[in-house]
């Protein structure tokens, strides 16, 4: 009886996110380019990213911020990732702001509270480099530079309901800042994972991102002088008001199954992404570990037209992979991981993860 409840609850908890997402986010590939906050979507931890998103359903600790804050209720005691990107690589300098679109810092920590709480927080910073001043009377600038930059803090609550059940909810404050204009925002997510089988090797996921009040420009950069009437002697300074902009929501729903033979583990995922904004995906990724101590991963994504250069609407081509190389410390379970993950991109060289994580 307490299992046919569990399964009734997971249920009712996907159906109600599903058709409250359908109602309000229903989208369509039209409105690509139109939402704001486009970093959102971008995944800055390395063993998620190189499975492709897929692991909704299985993803565990800290980097379940991003992916389904319901993982981060599976953090035992303390967890802590340093993490840089290379995102959109098109020079010979790794994780340099000048040979890539932008070097995305991030940082996440979490810790177990009580006896079934986790607590979590992730930080990622985007550094575009400096970019050359221009004005319509210096197209060619020579006047200076300025430097984007890009901020997304989140805070975590994730708890452990039942023996199956697993959820939690993130606020996330967003902040897009050059010297004299910026927008600053606030998004909700939440998710939830369900786990059954023999030896809990099955998991169904489902996470509801990015949902949150519509973002707007403001600042001195937007202001200019104007002349009044029409003498020429009056002037004012008029501010000009940007168009609101909506936040990149998205639904995901994924399952996992892992096979588990003696010390090896191979674990097959798979996510839908319904998209506010953009196409929708469908993520697939594999991963075999060797006593969780050696991990090799590999997924791929695919929306309409990706594989099509004159119709696709995103510079990410599918496939992507990545592993890890876990350690123990010491006796008392504590452990140092390195993670790496490559995300293959048309144009541009591909981008680049690569992460250190330490669970005490």
């Amino acid at each position: 009886m307490k299992y046919n409840n569990n399964w009734i609850k997971a249920t009712a908890v996907v159906a109600l996110l599903a058709i409250s997402f359908n109602q309000s986010f229903g989208g369509n590939p039209q409105r690509a380019g139109q939402a704001g906050a486009s970093e959102l979507l971008i995944n800055p931890w390395a063993r998620t990213s190189g499975l492709g998103g897929a692991n909704i359903a299985g993803v565990r600790g800290l980097e379940g911020i991003y992916s389904n804050v319901a993982g981060l209720a599976f953090t035992q005691k303390t967890e802590l990732i340093f993490s840089q990107t290379s995102w959109l690589q098109y020079g010979s300098k790794m994780f340099s702001a000048d040979d890539a679109v932008s070097t995305i810092s991030s940082f996440g920590f979490s810790q177990k509270v009580g006896e079934s709480g986790v607590l979590g927080f992730a930080v990622m910073s985007m550094d575009f480099g400096d970019i050359e001043i221009t004005t319509v009377e210096l197209p060619d600038g020579g006047i200076g530079t300025y430097s984007p930059k890009f901020m997304n803090m989140a805070v975590s609550y994730a708890r452990i309901f039942s023996n199956s059940i697993y959820g939690g909810a993130t606020i996330k404050v967003i902040s897009e800042q050059i010297s004299n204009v910026g927008a600053s925002g606030v998004a909700l997510d939440a998710g939830i994972q369900y786990v059954t089988g023999a030896k809990d090797n099955m998991k169904f996921g489902i996470s509801l991102k990015n949902v949150g009040p519509r973002m707007s420009f403001t600042g001195d950069g937007l202001s200019f002088r104007g002349i009044v009437g029409d003498a020429d002697d009056y002037k004012m300074t008029v501010e000009q008001r940007s168009s609101e902009l909506e936040l990149p929501a998205l639904l995901n729903i994924g399952m996992s199954y892992d096979i588990n033979i003696q010390r090896h583990r191979i674990t097959g995922a798979g996510t839908f992404t319904s998209n506010s904004f953009q196409k929708d995906q469908y993520r697939l990724g594999g991963e075999y570990s060797y006593r969780e101590m050696f991990m090799l991963r590999m997924g791929y994504t695919y929306e309409e037209d990706i594989n099509n250069s004159s119709a696709k609407t995103t510079a990410l081509s599918g496939p992507s992979a990545g592993f890890t190389v876990e350690l123990p410390m010491g006796d008392s379970g504590s452990t140092f991981g390195l993670d790496y993950s490559y995300r293959h991109t048309d144009p541009f060289q591909g981008s680049h993860t690569i992460g250190a994580r330490i669970n005490l």
